[in-house]
């Protein structure tokens, strides 16, 4: 059985995060969302709109693309 794909985006997500060297308390500050709201997003708790998957990746500047792999 393969993974839901809001864990698959939220694994992702915490790559990007730890390869910059941020906490999930500073990328959360950066994206303007609480720090409990990002955490549930890379625990994959979270169901996201597309709207704020490429809000993410923009405020991320990387193609929204890479959430995926």
């Amino acid at each position: 059985m393969t993974k839901a794909l809001k864990y698959l985006v939220g694994e992702n997500l915490r790559e990007v995060r730890k390869s910059r060297g941020l906490t999930q308390e500073k990328l959360a500050e950066q994206l303007e969302v609480t720090p409990r709201y990002l955490a549930g997003i890379e625990r994959g708790e979270r169901n996201l709109s597309l709207d704020t998957l490429d809000a993410l990746a923009n405020k991320l500047d990387i193609d929204s693309k890479e959430f995926f792999s």
